[in-house]
């Protein structure tokens, strides 16, 4: 149990100091100002209170920090649930909810138990940026109410439905909602730059606010809507009906594994932030726990929040204390002024979640996808639409069978047998390499299952390496996931300023790189048919 569950916060004390809770107390701080905004407009936005999200970045935020396997974490509600918590809270509603996500909370410490930290990291890229994609635009669609602050009484669940919905009421457009909603898109994106220190979603909810009952604008506002914002938390527990559990096991399964993979995903992208390893199983057992206690105490679903985990860590937050000073900044906040977030117009709202919208569409990722294999591009695009117009289970299901069985139809088509064309088998002297020149050989499909696995033994170069030559005489293949960990390897080698040096690439994985982002990185004077020509490159470079 101790190999599997080891918090890094007590990994992390031992010579913990007064310089370092600074930074960590500026960080929590600041994040706790992020998370606010965004945290009401993640509730709202799944159908449900504004105080349930802020008691979500409190509790599960809280637990995230103390328990969890990363040591810049920062957990709470996120964009990627709110279709999923929409969807439970309309069809079974708020005790539904609850137990939905207290289920989850059992099956992400099983997970975490039974060791599956490590094979969720095999869930291919171009899936990931699918389904990410797709709850953009449903989250997108789902804003145009209160962004227009159309008079409709009841909203369509289906994506096509509640477009023809908005078309057909435009009649009863708001300016003002229109005006207060472009107004937060442009602060939140624009006022961050002009005062860096406060985040622009704050400055637009408290200058939207105060313009709203300054000249009394006649828009919906969280008071209009959801009455007052309890400033105070405690027990909530739903009224259980033991018949209906099993309608509750495909939810939570939906949910566990969605923040399952958001919750790796962000701790990945907050090592190569900060140069650190996560323990994903000990994460999982963090989220399992955060989403056990989250529902009792009348919160959403949580995970592991990649913006406010990448805020922390250009905050200058170093350990879990960041995270813990997050939530009690919120906590404090709530307390203390939150009969006045009442006030804040819902179209405010709307804007910062179409801001959240687009940050969350990885267009440009979808776009770099769309450039590579046929078989990346199917995958994609499957689950995109598979997300928008039919649900995000069926996508993520549909999206994991298909990628396994293109998988094994491209293996299906790879010789058992491999003859190096062009390089000899054995480097001659090896030891007499000079000592800023790192070889190593990928051998095998650089695919989504092994991606990861190559991009975590490249990181653990010597800090001399002047020059790493990878050859890859025997990777047959190369598919989307394989492209962005290679691109992340490439990137993570320029910033150390070590040179990349690529050998053996056949034609088919030539054209897959020269089609995507790894071209801005290695020209092709660095990319050679055999070994000794790689070589001989290297040393003239240290020369």
């Amino acid at each position: 149990m101790k190999s599997i569950f080891r918090p890094k916060l007590f990994s992390v004390l031992k010579g913990y100091n007064a310089q370092s809770f600074q930074k960590d107390l500026f960080a929590g701080i600041i994040v706790g100002i992020v998370a606010l905004p965004l945290a009401i407009a993640f509730a709202v936005a799944s159908g449900v209170s504004p105080e349930k999200g802020l008691i979500t970045a409190i509790v599960a935020g809280f637990i995230i920090s103390l328990l969890g396997g990363s040591r810049v974490q920062i957990g709470g509600p996120t964009g990627a649930f709110i279709v999923i918590v929409y969807g439970i809270v309309s069809q079974y509603g708020v005790d539904g909810l609850m137990i939905s996500t207290f289920l989850a909370g059992i099956i992400l410490i099983l997970f975490g138990l039974l060791r599956l930290g490590a094979v969720l990291k095999f869930i291919p890229h171009p899936l990931i940026v699918g389904f990410t994609s797709g709850i953009a635009l449903v989250i997108f669609s789902t804003q145009m109410k209160a962004a227009f602050g159309l008079q409709i009484d009841e909203i369509p669940s289906e994506f096509i439905a509640k477009w023809v919905c908005y078309f057909s009421n435009l009649s009863s457009i708001n300016l003002y909602s229109i005006a207060i909603s472009a107004g937060t898109i442009l602060l939140t994106l624009f006022a961050g730059k002009i005062i860096p220190k406060i985040p622009g979603s704050f400055i637009a909810i408290l200058a939207m606010t105060a313009l709203v009952q300054a000249f009394d604008m006649p828009v919906d506002t969280i008071e209009s809507v959801y009455g007052s914002i309890p400033n105070s938390i405690s027990f909530d527990m739903p009224n259980l009906d033991w018949s209906q559990i099993p309608n509750y096991i495909q939810p939570a399964i939906t949910i566990a594994i969605l923040g399952a993979i958001e919750s790796l995903l962000s701790a990945v992208v907050a090592d190569g932030m900060i140069g650190g390893n996560h323990r994903s199983n000990t994460e999982l057992i963090a989220q399992g726990v955060a989403n056990l206690f989250s529902p009792i105490f009348g919160g959403i679903p949580a995970t592991g929040a990649i913006a406010r985990t990448a805020t922390n860590v250009k905050n200058g937050g170093r350990t879990p204390i960041a995270g813990i000073i997050h939530a009690l900044t919120l906590l404090l906040i709530m307390l203390i002024f939150g009969q006045w977030a009442k006030l804040i117009p819902m179209s405010c709202l709307a804007g910062i979640l179409i801001v959240v919208s687009y940050n969350m569409s990885e267009w440009r990722s979808f776009r770099s996808i769309l450039k590579g294999s046929r078989f990346d591009i199917i995958v994609l695009l499957t689950t995109f639409f598979l997300t928008v117009l039919v649900d995000l289970t069926v996508a993520i299901e549909m999206g994991i069978v298909l990628a396994a069985l293109i998988f094994m139809y491209r293996m299906s088509k790879i010789n058992g047998v491999f003859q190096p064309e062009f390089e000899s088998d054995e480097i001659q002297n090896y030891n007499q390499l000079p000592k800023e020149i790192e070889i190593y050989e990928i051998s095998g499909p650089f695919f989504f299952a092994a991606a990861k696995r190559y991009q975590e033994t490249l990181r653990n170069l010597k800090g001399s390496t002047a020059v790493l030559i990878i050859r890859m005489r025997h990777v047959p293949f190369i598919d989307g996931t394989g492209i962005h960990n290679f691109t992340e390897i490439i990137k993570s080698m320029e910033k150390r300023k070590t040179k990349v040096i690529l050998s053996g690439v056949n034609k088919e994985v030539l054209q897959e790189i020269n089609r995507s982002e790894i071209a801005d990185f290695i020209s092709q004077k660095d990319i050679f048919d055999n070994f000794d020509d790689a070589l001989q490159s290297a040393k003239a470079f240290l020369k």
